[in-house]
């Protein structure tokens, strides 16, 4: 039987110390005990990226990623990325009217975020590829598309 560790990180830009079984996901421990629910659930196995959050400014599965692995790290999630909500993304992702049911969307966009900041102007193709890993089951890749092109331009 596992005892609960002590875990001290950062998430979006505020340091937390959290109290969880070691082998707790990420994803738990910021929905659960930290609150910040724009994280979602898919799979939890890594296989649609609904979950994705920056880790370390990397695009990474908080459903694979254990708290136990968090220590000294640097998370950040939707919440993080704009509080005002008015990150290009965000802006492109409404003006191209993407969600459709809105579940991957938060997953996409960290996703997304982590191209633009490397490729100011990435390709059509660069674009698909990047974004390859999330899966959208209402199948909005044009939408997402569309709005990752519209602010890299307008970024």
């Amino acid at each position: 039987m596992s005892q609960k560790i002590t875990v001290a990180l950062t998430v979006n830009g505020q340091s937390r110390t959290v109290s969880a079984l070691p082998d707790t996901p990420l994803l738990w421990v910021l929905r659960e005990d930290l609150k910040l629910t724009g994280t979602r659930f898919g799979c939890g196995v890594g296989q649609c990226g609904a979950c994705t959050v920056h880790i370390d400014g990397e695009a990474n599965y908080a459903c694979l990623n254990p708290i136990s692995a968090m220590q000294g790290r640097s998370v950040t999630t939707i919440e993080g990325l704009s509080p005002a909500g008015d990150h290009p993304l965000q802006r492109a992702w409404v003006a191209e009217q993407v969600p459709q049911c809105g579940y991957c969307q938060s997953g996409q966009i960290m996703r997304a975020a982590t191209l633009l900041r490397d490729r100011r102007r990435p390709t059509r193709e660069e674009i698909v590829n990047h974004m390859q890993p999330n899966i959208c089951r209402c199948g909005t890749y044009a939408r997402i598309v569309r709005a990752i092109e519209r602010a890299a331009k307008e970024g």
